[in-house]
């Protein structure tokens, strides 16, 4: 069907949807217009609703999901059925494993069809495929119940621990009427969704006790931390201590990088050498390696440390799920750190000396080795030559979004390129994937309006490239900063047999910055940090949608970044 103007007495399910996200200050979209969605996203739009139109549903999804993040209320994805929507459920499965509140709106074939399996239109039973992959799944048959549907979808998706929900609407739902009163008296706005849990009091106590015994104390902060924004709570509670801390990449900027007690420049001896550590809207899994082995001092590989764990979670399972953990603390993170804080506002003494000065030796040492690192200026540019011309831009416009992703683009970056305000990075996450560049960056350029500096590796980029189009078409302040070294993780392998060229190499020096051109943007290609340099100056400054094709040394990086040890070839060597 056709967009129509319907009649006055009477709303169809189109606008009770609309009207159901509008009362719960939902205003943005991100979606690909098909069967049976088209006229929702045009209705959407002359609604007032903003209509973010992408050319890959992933890609999409992936945006809904940063946006989540960002806003503290749940992205919306909108997709087609059966394709489309399990392109979009990738998406969905990510923002539930990273905690990213967000919905997946998809339409889908009709019941009776599909139940009896008679072949219809991309045919597919959608909402048992969803729900092992996020929060709650629902369905809506009747336009009187979308009010339920979205204020059940809202609540799933941003209380407790955040993630993802789906919601299946049938086609024939969006031709639904009901009279106008009646229908508007359905919809339903969502109150306190996601209410204050506070914390048990001798819960509180017990890890005041813990921290108070400590000789070597240390707070992990991790992206959950970053996103309950209690900033001012954290930031009071770690300078009144004295602990010093270490933040996760997503949690980067909670302080400022450059603040005296970060740990990062120190992350390998802090982490084996505490003996109490707090973690805050962190989990202990493969990122912080389960808790266990030599990266906390443990014999083996599965052998923990001596370390005593406080967890401060909002979920109360996620306790013990690889250590022991001594002194949960349960609640929101801003409740828990706010009781945490009054607990420490007397009667407290600083670390003791040995530790901090321990600390800020190896700091010294490793952030006077990488100062001279970032000072060389190799020809062609290396990571870390690249990489500062980005860093001192940051540090001159510290309100712009970073997105991060690739193996050594990632890996680099995270500890070259400083943050200072929070939730101002948004990278690969907790599954570490490929992909969520240009989705993010156009949530991060939708939601904040701030200048946005992509970061990626070529190979990284190829996942979501074509979205440069959707970054011009919306004029968004984008700029695309591909690391191109010729190939996954660099562009030297060679096929021993002749013929094609190696898995992992990519067509020699290409020309990326062409792409952006050819959709209206600015492209330019960057071989020198000065280059570089000049090329991003000119970028945030106009705010014009840009890509920069920074040329990196193809010998540069090495296999799997600093993963390697998770590649089953990089072991099997290792034993041999």
């Amino acid at each position: 069907m056709t967009a129509q103007a319907q009649p006055q007495d009477t709303i169809d399910a189109f606008h009770l949807l609309i009207e159901a996200l509008k009362l719960n200050d939902i205003d943005t979209i991100y979606t690909l217009p098909g069967i049976p969605i088209t006229d929702l996203t045009r209705i959407s739009q002359a609604e007032g609703m903003r209509v973010i139109a992408f050319r890959h549903e992933q890609n999409a999804g992936n945006a809904a999901a940063a946006a989540g993040f960002l806003t503290q209320k749940p992205g919306i994805c909108l997709t087609v059925s059966a394709p489309g929507f399990l392109n979009g459920l990738t998406a969905l499965a990510n923002a539930t494993t990273n905690c990213f509140p967000m919905i997946l709106i998809s339409g889908s074939s009709e019941r009776e069809i599909v139940d009896l399996q008679q072949g219809d239109y991309e045919e597919m039973v959608q909402l048992a495929i969803a729900k092992p992959h996020c929060k709650a799944a629902y369905r809506v048959l009747h336009a009187e119940d979308i009010g339920v549907g979205i204020a059940r979808a809202i609540r799933t998706a941003v209380s407790g621990r955040p993630g993802g929900v789906y919601l299946d609407l049938p086609a024939k739902l969006f031709t639904q009427t009901l009279e106008a009163q009646a229908g508007r008296q359905s919809l339903i706005k969502v109150v306190d969704p996601a209410p204050r849990q506070i914390p048990a009091p001798d819960a509180v106590q017990r890890a005041i006790g813990l921290l108070k015994s400590a000789k070597r104390p240390l707070v992990l902060l991790g992206k959950g931390a970053a996103y309950a924004r209690a900033d001012a709570q954290i930031r009071e509670f770690i300078e009144k201590t004295g602990i010093p801390y270490l933040p996760m990449s997503m949690a980067k900027g909670l302080l400022p990088d450059t603040h005296a007690q970060s740990a990062s420049a120190a992350r390998s001896y802090v982490l084996a050498e505490a003996d109490v550590v707090m973690l805050v809207g962190a989990r202990l899994n493969w990122l912080l390696s389960h808790g266990k082995g030599k990266t906390w001092g443990g014999a083996s590989a599965k052998d923990a440390g001596k370390q005593k764990f406080i967890q401060v979670d909002i979920s109360p399972v996620e306790a013990d799920s690889n250590v022991a953990i001594a002194a949960p603390v349960v609640g929101d993170i801003g409740s828990c750190m706010s009781a945490l804080l009054d607990g420490v506002r007397s009667g407290w003494s600083k670390p003791p000396a040995d530790w901090t000065g321990a600390i800020a030796e190896r700091k010294d040492k490793n952030l006077t080795k990488m100062a001279e690192t970032l000072a060389k200026d190799p020809s062609p540019m290396n990571f870390h030559s690249a990489l500062n011309v980005i860093r001192e831009a940051v540090k001159a416009r510290p309100d712009m979004m970073v997105v991060n992703e690739g193996a050594n683009t990632l890996d680099f970056a995270r500890s070259i390129v400083d943050m200072y305000e929070p939730r101002r990075r948004l990278d690969a996450g907790t599954w570490g994937i490929m992909g969520i560049g240009m989705g993010y960056s156009i949530a991060a350029a939708v939601t904040t309006g701030k200048p946005v500096i992509a970061i990626e590796g070529d190979s990284a980029f190829g996942f979501s490239g074509m979205e440069v189009e959707t970054i011009c078409r919306y004029n968004l302040p984008v700029c695309v900063i591909v690391f191109n070294n010729n190939g996954v993780y660099k562009g030297t392998d060679v096929n021993p047999r002749g013929g094609d060229v190696a898995p992992t190499v990519f067509v020699k020096d290409a020309r990326y910055e062409m792409m952006m051109q050819a959709f209206g943007g600015v492209g330019v290609r960057a071989a020198t940090p000065a280059e570089l340099r000049r090329a991003l100056d000119e970028a945030v400054t106009s705010g014009k949608p840009t890509l920069i094709n920074a040329i990196i040394d193809e010998t540069a990086g090495t296999e799997s970044g600093r993963i390697t040890s998770l590649n089953p070839s990089a072991a099997k060597k290792k034993t041999a």
